[in-house]
């Protein structure tokens, strides 16, 4: 289930706890949220006594499955809390996850548990979703997966917070504040709040929203891909704009750019050619919303587009070697930014 499901089932019946929970996301915001609000639920529900264990491949996993054996001499349950931050257990913990959700799985039969473990991972990638010791995990364990909000999402989500404190913003604010906090959930989290603390109930200016939120958006450029491949030609210069002001190196930005590019080329004479692009996208390793979006990018933007932003992309590596590139300015962030327009509005 997903983190906002969960947390509702665990409002509706807090006593009713599983032996194993598997809380798998990147957002920190969301995860904390998920993890603080089971912690609440074991105390209330009398499992005081809380061990933490953060593991890896090298890690002594036998400690792992000692400590939900383990008896406490006050008589208290224990909540057992397992961090694998890489996701990667490695052979031992794999065997030792296997073992361990048979062993909740018998607890959870049998009534009550002793213990109730929490594991937390990253996000599932697709080797993870197909081991062994996931599959036995799904089997057993409550799975609480937490998708990341992305930047279309942002402003219901931040909609959706207001109105938990009972406050109401219009549409173009909630676009307005999604580009303040975009890349930064935490940071959209405390704003939220503080509009919760300065305002009361109710619809929000919004002047008084602009006069209260900060700028506190984190670019990547993953980010950058994604809008000018979705041809958002002024999300793709913010952040440009904003990548630069970070002091992101400009040779990071041309790798993600450039290789997009040079693979969407490479796509693009398949098409014109006949040949099978479900294919040749698996195997170029384009999924899900990306697939998605590289589609949309193939279908907006001419064919013969393309070779031609290939070699842009090459001068651009050119400038920033400092090198002269004809026909281009100097400034290779300035071609930077004509690069990525190419493909986000090629009109």
């Amino acid at each position: 289930m997903d983190a906002d499901r969960f947390l509702e089932q665990l409002a509706a019946a807090p006593a009713k706890l599983q032996a194993l929970y598997c809380i798998a996301g990147d957002e920190a915001l969301l995860v904390i949220e998920v993890q603080d609000a089971l912690r609440q639920a074991a105390r209330q529900a009398g499992y005081t006594d809380r061990t933490v264990l953060t593991l890896d491949a090298r890690s002594d996993w036998s400690s792992a499955l000692a400590s939900t054996q383990a008896v406490s001499l006050f008589g208290d349950r224990q909540l057992i809390e397992l961090r694998l931050p890489s996701g990667k257990p490695g052979k031992p913990g794999a065997d030792a996850l296997q073992q361990l959700a048979a062993q909740q799985a018998r607890d959870s039969a049998q009534g009550a548990p002793e213990a109730i473990v929490m594991l937390s991972l990253p996000r599932l990638d697709r080797t993870t979703r197909t081991s062994k010791w996931f599959s036995a995990l799904e089997q057993s364990a409550c799975l609480i997966e937490i998708a990341s909000v992305d930047r279309a999402r942002l402003p219901a989500w931040i909609g959706m917070r207001l109105a938990r404190q009972g406050q109401k913003l219009d549409r173009d604010s909630l676009q307005w504040m999604a580009d303040k906090v975009e890349g930064n959930l935490l940071a959209a989290h405390q704003e939220i709040q503080k509009l919760g603390l300065l305002y009361p109930e109710g619809d929000l200016a919004a002047e008084d929203v602009q006069n209260a939120v900060l700028n506190v958006a984190r670019y990547n450029v993953f980010s950058l891909r994604d809008a000018m491949l979705a041809g958002q030609t002024e999300r793709t210069l913010r952040l440009l704009d904003g990548l630069h002001a970070e002091g992101e190196a400009l040779p990071l930005v041309l790798w993600a750019v450039g290789d997009e590019i040079r693979q969407l080329a490479r796509l693009s004479a398949a098409r014109q050619s006949g040949q099978d692009m479900g294919a040749l996208m698996r195997r170029l390793r384009f999924f899900g919303d990306h697939e998605r979006l590289a589609r949309q990018a193939l279908d907006r933007v001419p064919a013969r587009i393309w070779p031609a932003a290939v070699r842009h992309a090459h001068d651009v590596d050119r400038l920033i070697k400092g090198l002269a590139a004809e026909g281009r300015m100097a400034d290779p962030w300035e071609e930077m930014a004509r690069l990525a327009l190419r493909i986000a509005r090629p009109s």
